[in-house]
């Protein structure tokens, strides 16, 4: 048996080298382009959002961020501007 696991001997330590090169190219081609379909889903939230509250589509902000467990975050800010006459109640 020792014969044939010395045949079929592959280095891990090698195989987990390349397995993190990989890692950090994909992530490193990810984090360069935004998707595609960042300015149209811009203009729809600001479309949906402007039924309810006047905003324009500049105010609406998205980002594709990377969170600690590199999960891909879709962020999405909205700026509402205050309306006149509408002050915080003390």
């Amino acid at each position: 048996m020792a014969f044939l696991s010395f045949l079929f001997w592959r280095d891990k330590k090698s195989a987990n080298v390349a397995k993190q090169r990989l890692q950090a190219v994909l992530a490193a081609e990810r984090s360069v382009r935004a998707p595609h379909y960042l300015p149209a889903l811009q203009r729809d939230l600001a479309n949906v959002v402007s039924k309810y509250v006047k905003i324009q589509t500049r105010d609406v902000r998205i980002s594709v961020e990377r969170d600690r467990q590199q999960a891909e975050v879709l962020k999405v800010k909205v700026v509402l501007k205050a309306a006149p006459g509408l002050g915080r109640a003390s």
